[in-house]
């Protein structure tokens, strides 16, 4: 069993890496048809956003006042290392496919890993995974669909 620190730090990481992530990519994607602008986007979404994540994680551990020092830190430090590295992942198709064949495949491993990720919550907690998987990747296509449409308003209005 992970211990809760980690397991906080890992599951806001790995759903912030994969939302945002995905989110831009498909805006920039949409907006832009540019692989240097999409590969940008992501490096700067791994280290930015995730030292974000992190203060975020940390504050609020702190703003709980039930954690031990440790226990924020390790959070924090979770929280920092899943962002970053599941960020980072979505690069790798970017280096092997060409761009739209590239964003398709990001969109399936992204739900893929929420996917998986929301079905281990859900037997953890015992509930019906359908309902918990169904729930987080709606809520992922519906960032998706939005950024896509935005990426395309922001292309057509200032290109």
């Amino acid at each position: 069993m992970m211990k809760h620190s980690f397991k906080t730090g890992f599951s806001f990481g790995l759903t912030s890496a994969v939302i945002t992530t995905l989110g831009l990519m498909v805006g920039l994607h949409s907006g832009t048809h540019s692989k240097i602008v999409v590969i940008g986007g992501i490096l700067t979404i791994a280290i930015a956003d995730a030292f974000s994540d992190a203060l975020g994680i940390h504050v609020s551990e702190e703003a709980e006042n039930k954690h031990t020092t440790k226990e924020i830190w390790e959070s924090t430090i979770s929280t920092f290392l899943s962002k970053f590295v599941f960020a980072l992942t979505f690069v790798v198709p970017l280096l092997l496919f060409q761009l739209s064949t590239a964003i398709i495949v990001s969109v399936i491993w992204g739900l893929s890993l929420l996917g998986i990720f929301s079905f281990q919550i859900a037997k953890e907690q015992k509930t019906k995974p359908w309902k918990v998987v169904t729930e987080h990747l709606v809520i992922a296509l519906i960032v998706i669909v939005i950024t896509h449409y935005v990426g395309d308003w922001i292309g057509s209005t200032f290109s």
